[in-house]
């Protein structure tokens, strides 16, 4: 991984390994329809200025079908559930289950016609992080809060299936303009849900409410999304999805800081097999002889 890549790769993990706590601190208040609709709404409004400044609204437009699709399976989707399972499950619990992100990116690469050539220790990856996950849902998270863990697995496939989505179709679009109106069609679609359901703020939220749907707006959101089209253009979205190895990490660390959320044995085991297997997985197959000029470029599309 180039310089670059490995600042994107970090920055990034600090970005999205803090939305979780946020997430936490929002819901004990708002409605998961709400809190989704402030964080899109406000990085909407942050970044669509610049986009048509760019002038980069219409392309990303004239590519309508795989921009919805985008912005369903990687914002709409997943940003209700997990709001809405941090309701019952801790947010360092969250960020666990997000890291199985790489093992189902491998999955999504073979239902999309470009199954990766899967070595041994990738076979050996898939179990162990299956293996993790496992850990964590049976001994730690406990079978009160299944349906929590099934919102998890939603917001775990639509992660998986964003990049792939960005990397397949959209890969030529400029980058400010598919964030700015993925997350303004997000905030389109949830202002009737919301309204619908009758998600609307009785009263105004506390301070460290408007604080944390702010931070989850312009640093989980706006900011987050750009560094992520950054990663994928650098490393490739295989590569990309493993900086679900940091966002763990940086969950469980602030949210037993700052919500004294306990780590238990079966968190740090769940983790440690979890990492060890998206490692394994996202570990590239060595070939006898390794591809020159377009053919290699083509490879790594």
């Amino acid at each position: 991984m180039t310089r670059r890549g490995i600042i994107l790769f970090l920055a990034l993990g600090v970005a999205w390994g803090i939305p979780y706590l946020f997430i936490k601190i929002a819901v004990a208040e708002l409605d998961p329809a709400m809190v989704v609709l402030a964080r899109s709404g406000l990085a909407a409004i942050l970044l669509l200025p610049l986009a048509l400044f760019r002038k980069q609204v219409m392309p990303v437009l004239r590519r309508w079908k795989p921009m919805i699709a985008y912005t369903l399976v990687e914002i709409v989707i997943p940003w209700y559930f997990l709001s809405s399972a941090e309701q019952k499950l801790s947010s360092s619990t969250a960020g666990l289950l997000i890291a199985a992100v790489p093992l189902v990116g491998v999955a999504v690469a073979f239902f999309m016609g470009r199954p990766a050539r899967l070595s041994k220790a990738n076979w050996v990856g898939i179990l162990v992080g299956m293996l993790g996950v496992a850990a964590i849902v049976g001994l730690d998270v406990g079978g009160s809060d299944i349906g929590a863990v099934a919102e998890m697995a939603v917001v775990v496939v639509g992660y998986a299936l964003g990049p792939a989505i960005l990397s397949r179709w959209m890969s030529d679009l400029p980058g400010v303009g598919v964030v700015a109106v993925s997350l303004a069609g997000a905030a389109l679609v949830y202002v009737p849900f919301v309204a619908l359901r009758g998600g609307w703020p009785t009263e105004v939220p506390s301070v460290h409410v408007i604080v944390a749907v702010v931070v989850l707006a312009v640093v989980c959101s706006a900011l987050a999304f750009l560094l992520l089209v950054a990663l994928i253009g650098e490393v490739g979205p295989v590569r990309a999805t493993a900086i679900t190895y940091i966002n763990p990490a940086v969950a469980i660390v602030v949210g037993a800081l700052v919500l004294g959320e306990v780590i238990t044995v079966w968190t740090v085991i769940g983790f440690a097999l979890v990492l060890a297997g998206s490692y394994l997985v996202t570990r590239k197959r060595r070939e006898p002889v390794a591809p020159t000029g377009p053919e290699a470029a083509a490879a790594q599309a």
